[in-house]
Order: C-alpha cells, then sequence, then structure tokens
C-alpha cells in the first residue's frame, strides 16, 4: 500500500509536481449522461430498472468523460502564501501557536541569519568548555585532598599540565576545521584516515557525551538553584524538564537565535570571572572572611602522594576540556568564510578557559582552599576576592544560569554529527533533513528526548551523572589526535612532523586519561558508558547493512528500464450524498475519468433496502458523472466489502487501483476524533496491500 496524506494538494499535484490547474469539464458538465445513474454491487440497478450481474470491471466500462488537467511547468514561487497561513489556508490554533514559539519559515537565503559569528559562537558552542570551570579545578581539589592538606600544593602543577594539554586540543582541533570544514569533527577524521569501525567508535563516544552534557549541565544548574533556595527541592526533576524544554525550543528556532539569547549571561560570566580573579591576583576585598561548612580534607592523608594520585587528579580535572571538540562538529553553522570564523571561535575558546583555568589554581594554591561542605571551591574563590556582597550574589547567579545553558553546546553538535551519519547511510535519513528554520529538528528532539530521559532516571541529581561523563568525549580527543598524525603523514605539507609530533603528544595523553577514567570509575557507573557505545555502534551497522540491502533491491547502481503507464481506477467509499462527497468525487476525477463511488451497508432487519433505495434517489438527482456501487454485507466489518471489490477489480483488469476516502477536518481539534473512523479502518485494512494507493481527501469544517 502507499499512503497519501494531501491536506492541500491534489494526488495528481503530489505526483507531478507543481501543478495547480483545476479538472477539466466535460461540455455537459456530467450531468446528462446515461451512465452517471447509480448501481448495486449485487447487480441491481437503480430502483425501477431490471436487474442487470456485471462485473467491477464492465460497470466500470463506460465510466468516463473527464481527463488530467495540464500542468503548468515551472517552480512554485517562492513566498506563495502569506506568514499565516500554510498551502494557502489559514492555520489551526494549534500550528499557529506552533509557529509563533518557532518563528516563521526561513528561505535558504535567509539561513544567514542563524548562522554564527565568532562572538556569538561562545554562547552557542562553547558555554560547556566554559563552565567547566565551575567544577574542572574542584575536582583536581577533591583528588589531592585524599592525601591531607598538605597534597593541595599540587593543584598549580597540574592545572599547568591540563591547560597545556588544552593548548594542544586547541591546536588540533583548529587543524580539523580547516581539514573537515564540512563538521563532524572527530567522525570527519577517523572517517578520512581509519576503517569504518573507528569512525562509528568516535561517533558513538561523541554520541554519548553529547547526551550526558545536556543532563549533567541543566542537573548542575538546577542543583545549584535548589541550594540557594531548598524549598524547590522536591521539584527538581520537573525544573530540569522545564529548562530542558526552553533550550529545546529556542534550538527549534535556530542557532543563531539561542546564541543571541544566551550571549548576556555569557558574556557577564566571563567579563565577571576575569575580574573576580583579577582582583583576587592583585588585592583580594576579603582575604580573611571566615569560611562557610566545615572542611572535607582528612587531618591525615588517607593516601599516599604518588604517580597513582597525580595522574587521578589530572584525569578528574580534565573534565574542565569537555567540550573544545564542539567548535570543530559545528563549523557549517557559522557565517561565511566559515572556517576562518569557527578557528577565531575555537582560539577565543582556549585563551579565554586556559585564563580562567590558570587564575583559579594559582588562587585556589594561595589562599589554599581545599573541599568543604556547603560550598564550592569557585564560591570560596569568589567569596575571598570580592566579599559576599551585591558581587558575590550576582556572580552565583550567574553561574547557575550559565550551568544550565550550557546544553546548549550539545544543541549545536549532535544534530550536525548525526546529519553526516544519515549521509554516511549508518542513521535513518530524517535525520540530515532540515525543517522550516533550516535546522535538524530531528537530531535535536532526539537528543532533547534521550537527555530528558536520563535526567528522569537519575531524579536530576549530578552525582549519579559524574562517573559517566568525559569517557565518551575523551574517546573521541584520543581518536581524533590519533587521525591527525595519520593525516599530516598521508598529505606532508609544511612541518607535518613538528604537527604530528604534538598530535602524538596529545593522542598519547588523552588516551592515558581515558584509561584512569574507566578504571576508576567503572564499578561506580562507568560500565553504562561501555555498554551504551558498543549498543550505538551496532544501531549504526545495521542500519548500514540495511541501506545497502535496500540499494541492491533498488538497484541505485542501474539505470531502469522505461516506465509504462498503467491505467487507474479510483474507489471513493462515500456515506452518503453530500458536500463531502462531492469534494472527494470532484478530487477523483482530476486524477482518472475512471472513477466508481461505493457505499457499504449492513443487512439487517430489511431497513437496509428503504435507505439504498434513498441514497440511489439522492445519487441520481445529483448525478455527479461518476456511478455508484453499493456494497451489502451480513458483517459489521465496512471495510472487507470494500477490500472484496478491490480484488475484483484487479482479477478483472491490471490497474492501479487509487482508494481515495474522503475526510472531515474541523477547524478546531477536539472535534476531529468525532470524524474519519472509515479512513482509520480502511488504512489498518490496506497497509500492507503494495498494489493499492491510499489517499486522504481532507476537506475543512468550519463549524460555529
Amino acid at each position: 500500500m502507499t499512503y497519501l496524506s494531501r491536506p492541500d494538494r491534489r494526488l495528481d499535484e503530489i505526483a507531478l509536481g507543481q501543478c495547480d490547474a483545476g479538472p477539466v469539464q466535460d461540455d455537459a458538465g456530467g450531468r446528462d449522461r446515461p451512465d452517471a445513474h447509480p448501481a448495486r454491487f449485487d447487480g441491481r440497478e437503480a430502483a425501477g430498472d431490471e436487474p442487470q450481474q456485471r462485473t467491477p470491471a464492465e460497470f466500470l466500462g463506460a465510466a468516463g468523460g473527464r481527463g488530467f488537467a495540464a500542468c503548468r511547468g515551472g517552480k512554485e514561487a517562492a513566498g506563495r502564501y502569506p506568514p499565516g497561513q500554510a498551502g494557502g489556508r489559514a492555520m489551526s490554533t494549534a500550528a499557529a501557536v506552533w509557529r509563533f514559539l518557532i518563528g516563521p519559515p526561513l528561505r535558504i537565503r535567509q539561513l544567514a541569519k542563524q548562522q554564527l559569528t565568532p562572538i556569538e559562537g561562545l554562547p552557542a558552542l562553547s558555554l560547556d568548555a566554559l563552565t567547566s570551570v565551575a567544577y574542572g579545578p574542584e575536582a583536581i581539589i577533591v583528588v589531592l585532598a585524599a592525601a591531607g592538606l598538605a597534597a593541595l600544593h599540587l593543584v598549580l602543577p597540574i592545572s599547568i599540565a591540563i591547560v597545556a594539554l588544552l593548548a594542544v586540543l586547541v591546536f588540533s582541533y583548529r587543524q580539523v576545521i580547516e581539514a573537515y570544514p564540512g563538521g563532524g569533527g572527530t567522525y570527519a577524521v577517523c572517517r578520512a584516515n581509519f576503517p569504518p569501525s573507528v569512525g562509528l567508535l568516535a561517533a558513538a563516544a561523541l554520541v554519548v557525551d553529547y547526551t550526558l552534557t545536556v543532563a549533567v549541565s541543566i542537573a548542575a544548574g538546577v542543583g545549584a538553584l535548589t541550594s540557594a533556595f531548598p524549598a524547590l527541592s522536591p521539584a527538581t526533576v520537573p525544573i530540569c524538564l522545564g529548562i530542558l524544554a526552553l533550550v529545546t525550543g529556542l534550538n527549534l528556532r535556530g542557532l543563531g537565535d539561542t546564541a543571541r539569547a544566551f550571549l548576556l549571561p555569557t558574556m557577564v560570566f566571563i567579563a565577571g570571572l576575569l575580574t573576580v580573579i583579577a582582583i583576587g591576583l592583585v588585592h583580594p576585598l576579603a582575604p580573611h572572611a571566615s569560611r562557610q561548612g566545615q572542611s572535607l580534607a582528612p587531618t591525615q592523608g588517607l593516601e599516599a602522594v604518588g604517580v597513582l594520585l597525580v595522574l587521578k587528579a589530572f584525569s578528574a580535572g580534565c573534565s574542565a576540556l569537555t567540550g573544545v571538540e564542539a567548535i570543530a562538529n559545528g563549523v557549517p553553522l557559522f557565517k561565511q568564510p566559515r572556517v576562518t570564523r569557527a578557528k577565531r571561535t575555537e582560539l577565543l575558546l582556549g585563551g579565554i578557559l586556559g585564563v580562567m583555568l590558570l587564575g583559579l589554581a594559582v588562587l585556589a594554591n594561595r589562599w589554599h582552599i581545599g573541599p568543604r561542605s556547603g560550598e564550592t571551591v569557585l564560591s570560596q574563590v569568589i567569596a575571598i576576592s570580592v566579599g559576599r556582597n551585591w558581587a558575590y550574589y550576582v556572580m552565583s547567579v550567574t553561574i547557575t544560569v550559565v550551568l544550565m545553558l550550557a546544553a546548549n553546546t550539545s544543541f549545536g553538535g549532535l544534530p550536525v554529527l548525526t546529519s553526516r551519519l544519515a549521509g554516511d547511510n549508518y542513521l535513518p535519513h530524517l535525520f540530515s533533513l532540515r525543517d522550516e528554520r533550516q535546522v535538524f529538528a530531528v537530531g535535536i528532539w532526539t537528543l532533547a528526548g534521550l537527555a530528558g530521559v536520563l535526567l528522569v532516571a537519575v531524579r536530576g541529581q549530578t552525582l549519579s551523572l559524574i562517573p559517566l561523563y568525559a569517557i565518551g568525549v575523551f574517546t573521541a580527543f584520543t581518536l581524533s589526535q590519533s587521525g591527525l598524525v595519520k593525516h599530516w603523514r598521508k598529505t606532508r605539507p609544511a612541518r607535518w612532523r613538528y604537527r604530528a609530533a604534538i598530535n602524538g603528544i596529545g593522542a598519547a595523553t588523552t588516551a592515558v586519561a581515558t584509561v584512569i577514567f574507566l578504571v576508576t570509575k567503572f564499578t561506580v557507573g562507568a560500565w553504562v558508558v561501555v555498554l551504551a557505545v558498543p549498543a550505538l555502534i551496532t544501531l549504526f551497522v545495521r542500519t548500514h547493512a540495511y541501506y545497502a540491502r535496500c540499494g541492491r533491491a533498488l538497484g541505485l547502481d542501474m539505470i531502469p528500464a522505461a516506465p509504462h503507464a498503467k491505467p487507474t481506477t479510483v474507489v471513493v467509499p462515500v456515506t452518503g450524498v453530500d458536500r463531502l462527497t462531492q469534494h472527494a468525487v470532484a478530487e477523483a476525477l482530476s486524477i482518472s475519468p475512471r472513477v466508481v463511488a461505493v457505499h457499504v451497508v449492513v443487512e439487517d432487519t430489511g431497513q437496509d433496502t428503504e435507505r439504498d433505495r434513498e441514497l440511489d434517489r439522492r445519487w441520481a438527482r445529483w448525478n455527479p458523472g461518476v456511478p455508484l456501487r453499493i456494497l451489502h454485507t451480513e458483517y459489521a466489518s465496512v471495510t472487507r466489502p470494500i477490500v472484496t471489490f478491490i480484488d475484483e477489480l484487479h482479477e478483472q483488469r491490471d490497474e492501479q487501483i487509487v482508494v481515495l476516502i474522503p475526510v472531515a477536518l474541523p477547524h478546531r481539534l477536539r472535534y476531529r476524533f468525532l470524524h474519519n473512523h472509515l479512513e482509520m479502518a480502511l488504512t489498518t485494512a490496506l497497509k500492507t496491500r503494495p498494489d493499492v494507493i491510499v489517499a486522504s481527501v481532507p476537506m475543512p469544517l468550519h463549524i460555529p
């Protein structure tokens, strides 16, 4: 079965293109033709006539008189319908509300409005990395504190090593942007330099990381909010889902609108934190202020300061580097020249994040800041630097807001990645389609759904998500750097050995961090990632295998034989003589001159005969130029007689059968479930029939 829904275009328009001419009329308008009288399926002609046995094909033999209209060529004019209408008709209330929320459709030439400048790229694609300063330095301090307060002096050298790794990653991803400007980042690098399985590993790791980024960012922001306002704690999950819905809606409008909406809090966060660091370095305002909560560092070290502890602290602090890859994944989202703007944004991100990490490490080392109950490391730094005044609370609120908004990084990166995967036949092709706002809406909805499920599963608790975090992105870091080493060896540009050496060192470093993440966090939740990545790879492989088989079945690599048209018979199920029937019959005649209307009567107490005759008389008076077939049945199902009638048509003639079902569409959504039961039943009965085309013919109803 082929099912075509036709809300505002005729079936021939859908099949042929921009055809908007009406059906060609007879000279007599179909009113004086002798074959226009109704007849019965059981052979009885209209009331008063002698019974005559005729097969369905014989019955249709004389039906005709109309043909296809000439279809005017040419492309449908852009902007043909006003913004408040869809397909030339007024939108429903629900559609109007949705259009208000996500904005009007964008033409291709308007796409530049949703593309990014380097400054807009910071809130759109870099918030995840920038806000990692809220938990990256703290992760280092928490690990080192296990060896006692004396081990906290290592926070500065470890932070310097992390910033050096950040510089390597920024250098690498700037090269990725230049070498693979089509987006996809790590996946594009691995696809070009390794076997397909390695590229799929990178893609699966990034999908996991992007999903976790959304959940962790929102949960962390809401956690900060509920810490400030404990009364909101019972509503943690609804608040998380509300923020997720807000971010999703903004991204459905377009990344440019999202970036502009998030630009102010992002700039306040960057400028405010850099100011806090500068004041703390030059002249802190409250160096002797009392600190809140109790120290969580043991008085005696529980762990010796050794290589393993330092490596654990280093890998924990590397969580501050998540999100660095998002810009390389989203190069097509930038304005032209895309490569230049994307590289500039990557450099901005690296510079700002590096200064923040080093500044916070210097201050934490200078003031001997350790983990405390009820207060984060970043909060302690701000309190000592500027005091607990209005500036402290403004920064605290700003950090909470940008932590929530950091989820936007994934919404910029994952839809582009999934579109690349779909283009390579590793995901359904639906992921590669843009919607009216020129965004990859399917990827956005998929990410929102996965993150929503994750937030509900962990009840919005950040600590439940942290063990899963960063493994995926560090796997991608390692693969990307390794791919670039091979890229330089193949292309051998100027100074290729120097570039390959830097990428090789970066790949080895991130590989060590990945292994440490897996070993230290496996039993507390990292096993979920270990299972999720192979599951995604299996999905990619099976999808690709299906498309390969499908391509062979469709003969995509061969030129098919010339098509041959088949005569078409249109069957129109009707319930009476009314405007809906008139609308459906007119549409049927625009498809083929061979049209038959069918009406099903369930035989019961004999009253069906009188109803039949009344319908016969009304049809004869109307005389639409189309024969009516009344199908009798002793069963309750109205679909079985129609299916039997279609089977008999196929037995008599080799024709294409089109079943055109009239559908009433009330303008109010709440009335629609009161209509169209025949459409649902008949569609269900015919959905497995490859020899039948089923189309609905909607007619709007404006009921006061």
